[in-house]
């Protein structure tokens, strides 16, 4: 347990511009020490590498995402190049000249080690770098500061296999420090008061040695295949209708995936590799069918739907193609 944290802003940093020397500006307003975390909120860590592009907001979001992943109207929740979740890509047209669009950095990760590695060689100091930027939450009001990009310091505090003050084997606890580092440093920053910079002190312990630069917050991105949550409500409905992919081998059906699935009228047997459903009316067989597809679609499985002869339709599901 860490028994003290100082947070200083760093003031007095002028306008950043394409190409200025942020290891210069930030060491001359700051007093760093060995075991110091900077954390650089990554605005300014684009504008030092001319992340900055001319046209509308929307054509930068366009360009620099990967996929939608929630849309209501026009606000998108996207995800990056970098894995990133985010509304608007990240982007920012705010203290830009019309008709600009400030970008993410190309590579947070590689900008916090570049950085970290001008402010040893010319000052001689062994610091953490974190450079943040504000994301919304799920299921929480507001916004935060996460870590986008890392250097030197820990990202994931890894807890599992300790014990709690009860004697618990703790079995899934890994804070991810970066992010905490990120929101404790934004209640110096601000986001009104010009200040990009601030110097975290007392995390010595998570700071790493000279020449090793830890995995970046790249770590912390959970990949759309772990995500529990990769599309909103409305994609998610809609990916179940219409993007389902056909079963490209053999899977095991979880018996209970079925088992709350009642159609007055219809029968639902599950076989090897396929389910059949029929009745006596085939719109209510075609309606359960679609039913039994989209309850597989949500598990992950593949599905395809062919009517039979009849009031009879078959579910073949299996595992999806990559």
């Amino acid at each position: 347990m860490r028994k003290h944290l100082e947070i200083f802003p760093v003031t007095g940093l002028p306008e950043v511009a394409a190409g200025d020397d942020l290891a210069a500006l930030i060491a001359d307003g700051a007093d760093l020490r060995d075991g110091d975390v900077v954390s650089v909120t990554s605005k300014i860590v684009s504008k030092a590498e001319g992340r900055l592009t001319y046209g509308t907001r929307r054509e930068a979001v366009d360009a620099e995402l990967v996929r939608v992943v929630a849309q209501r109207g026009e606000t998108r929740i996207v995800q990056t190049r970098h894995g990133l979740v985010m509304a608007a890509a990240g982007t920012d047209t705010s203290n830009t000249a019309a008709g600009t669009v400030l970008l993410l950095p190309v590579d947070p990760d590689r900008s916090a080690r570049s950085l970290r590695a001008a402010l040893k060689d010319r000052y001689d100091v062994n610091v953490g770098i974190v450079v943040t930027d504000t994301l919304g939450r799920p299921w929480r009001n507001g916004q935060t500061d996460v870590a986008i990009g890392a250097a030197g310091v820990r990202v994931v505090e890894d807890l599992r296999g300790t014990t709690d003050s009860h004697g618990n084997v703790l079995a899934v606890t890994e804070p991810a420090l970066a992010d905490e580092i990120a929101g404790a440093s934004e209640l110096v920053k601000g986001k009104a008061d010009g200040v990009p910079v601030a110097v975290l002190r007392g995390l010595e312990d998570a700071v790493l040695p000279v020449g090793e630069d830890g995995p970046g917050a790249r770590a912390l991105v959970r990949d759309a295949e772990h995500d529990m949550f990769s599309l909103g409500t409305r994609e998610a409905a809609r990916a179940a209708v219409l993007d389902r992919q056909p079963p490209a081998g053999l899977r095991e059906l979880d018996p209970l995936l079925l088992s709350d699935l009642a159609v007055e009228g219809v029968l639902v047997e599950a076989g090897d590799n396929a389910v059949t459903v029929s009745g006596a009316d085939p719109v209510t067989v075609g309606v359960a069918a679609e039913r039994v597809a989209v309850l597989l679609h949500a598990e992950g499985y593949g599905v395809a739907v062919q009517a039979g002869p009849g009031a009879v339709a078959t579910v073949t599901f299996g595992s999806r193609s990559k």
